[in-house]
């Protein structure tokens, strides 16, 4: 069964988009500005906050969406750990093919921000205040983490973001389309499509953006879905805001991870810290192909891991 977490390939959109660079300081209107929708969710929210329940009590049930970050029953060698790296960050899930995304996994390049990023989260008319103030909290707490373990400069702000988080039900998700050209001026009218009809199967996604020809990042946009409840929630939060900073595919040899189909682990855990820690460092450059990778991640995951784990 394809996963849930569905992460939109990053080069296509660069090119049919023709994004253009967010500054920094550029005033972002909150979503409650752009997008009027009832509060009360509709009978399709209803439903699929239904179905999310049921998904992840089954998940859960099932020994799944694990916390611990893994342990003694999950070893990974650095060998191991440079394999995952090249499957995760050198190629891509996701093909734009006429206005549509198709999954097919091929080769592609490493994929980063150079400019200091920026989140900003938006709320959609469901979200009460409560809710708003513990995803505000989890996101500043995240961001702080991952600054923390790629070296990158990585914050939270209230506006002027150009990595945007839209915590939003499919109602809002459906009207969204004024805030998404006002966020990233130039997207394309395929990736609108895509987030305003996301599928139920689809728990979340994120979309990054480059100029044509450019492998940094400039801009990006996550969706995680109000119907979630708690662990799905902050699930989708850990693995699609870290996809976006250049981690776009995922892979079944990777354990323990997130960059996984079969959902056994909820949050970020050890093995994903060094795989963001690899993509970070200054050997790595943007633009840098799988077939010139190899020699160089072997001795980055070797120096990380102080030789086989």
């Amino acid at each position: 069964m394809p996963s849930p977490f569905r992460l939109i390939p990053f080069a296509a959109l660069a090119l049919a988009a023709c994004v253009t660079t967010i500054p920094e300081t550029s005033p972002r209107p909150e979503l409650r500005e752009e997008v009027s929708v009832p509060v009360e969710p509709s009978e399709q929210s209803q439903s699929f906050a239904r179905y999310y329940r049921n998904a992840e009590a089954r998940l859960v049930g099932n020994g799944l969406l694990r916390t611990d970050g893994g342990g003694p029953d999950t070893p990974f060698t650095a060998d191991q750990l440079a394999q995952n790296f090249e499957r995760i960050a050198l190629y891509d899930e996701y093909q734009l093919q006429g206005d549509r995304f198709v999954a097919r996994q091929t080769p592609s390049r490493l994929r980063r921000w150079n400019a200091p990023i920026r989140i900003q989260p938006h709320f959609g008319a469901s979200v009460d205040a409560a809710q708003e103030s513990e995803d505000r909290a989890v996101l500043s707490t995240y961001a702080t983490r991952l600054a923390r373990v790629t070296g990158h400069s990585i914050r939270t702000v209230n506006s002027g973001g150009n990595y945007h988080v839209l915590y939003m039900n499919a109602d809002s998700l459906a009207a969204a389309a004024p805030l998404l050209r006002q966020l990233v001026p130039g997207i394309s009218a395929p990736t609108i499509r895509q987030i305003e009809t996301l599928s139920r199967f689809t728990f979340c996604s994120v979309y990054a953006f480059s100029q044509p020809g450019s492998s940094e990042y400039v801009a990006a946009i996550a969706v995680i879905r109000d119907e979630h409840p708690d662990l799905l929630r902050r699930s989708c939060v850990h693995e699609e805001v870290a996809q976006g900073l250049g981690l776009p595919n995922d892979s079944p040899a990777a354990r323990p991870s997130i960059f996984n189909d079969d959902e056994e682990f909820a949050l970020l855990t050890r093995h994903d810290e060094l795989l963001l820690r690899m993509l970070y460092d200054r050997r790595l450059s943007p633009g840098l192909e799988p077939e010139q990778a190899g020699p160089l991640l072997r001795q980055i995951a070797g120096e990380l891991l102080g030789g086989p784990s």
